[in-house]
């Protein structure tokens, strides 16, 4: 085992990266990503970015360590700040709150000329990340969901397109869809319906917060709450009962 393995969750996302595009990896990780696309010709050249300086050391020291110097540019900046427009193929963002990925996206637009593949994966607000996608001009074109270490992750990518396209002519609508990820509802994963379970137990344990109010606010919330259970109910009832 070498001190670079990857993830499930990071080999995944490397699956999406088109055969020897120019890759930029925000927020690295110790260029974890950035190591396997060189190692495994994945890529040919790959921008690592991080924001502080522990990090961009660490992942200065693990590119030095398997001699990619001249295929692998570590660089210390902000979001695609760390970037020429131009310079690369693809952008990979993972391990973040959706905010945040819509935020680097938004405050780094003019960098994404020249880029016609996204690869995000967010931690949380992966509704956030869809419609920045669509209000944006990028088509969602794949998504995955896995569970690794008892962490439910999914992954989404867009290339530039019309972004309408995965939401038209399905049982659900465009608004559900954000939530859920029109392709994720598609494959009904198992996956995807512990996700949806463990949302529900969260808003569970709000509405009995909730109840224990008398205040008017708390109660007006509580209904809202209800509705919301109630959505995730059938949600979950559809996931379990219409597989393909």
């Amino acid at each position: 085992m070498t001190s670079w393995m990857i993830s499930r969750r990071l080999q995944t996302i490397a699956s999406f990266c088109p055969e020897g595009a120019r890759v930029a990896d925000i927020g690295s990780d110790h260029a974890l990503l950035a190591s396997y696309l060189i190692e495994n010709k994945m890529a040919s050249h790959v921008v690592a970015g991080e924001l502080n300086e522990g990090p961009f050391q660490a992942a200065k020291k693990q590119i030095q360590s398997i001699g990619a110097e001249d295929r692998v540019s570590v660089r210390k900046g902000d979001g695609l700040a760390v970037l020429a427009p131009g310079e690369v193929d693809v952008i990979c963002i993972a391990g973040m709150g959706g905010q945040l990925i819509v935020s680097i996206l938004a405050d780094g637009a003019e960098k994404l000329e020249g880029v016609n593949r996204l690869i995000l994966q967010p931690n949380v607000g992966e509704e956030l990340v869809r419609r920045w996608m669509q209000e944006n001009g990028w088509q969602l074109t794949h998504e995955t969901i896995l569970e690794e270490d008892g962490i439910i992750y999914e992954i989404l990518v867009a290339d530039r397109g019309v972004p309408d396209t995965p939401y038209l002519g399905k049982e659900r609508t465009e608004e559900e869809l954000l939530r859920l990820g029109p392709f994720l509802w598609e494959e009904k994963s198992p996956v995807l319906t512990s996700k949806w379970m463990r949302e529900r137990d969260k808003w569970r344990k709000v509405l009995e917060q909730l109840s224990r109010s008398e205040k008017e606010e708390a109660q007006e919330r509580a209904r809202q709450v209800e509705k919301e259970l109630e959505w995730m109910d059938e949600v979950i009832a559809c996931l379990r009962t219409d597989k393909p």
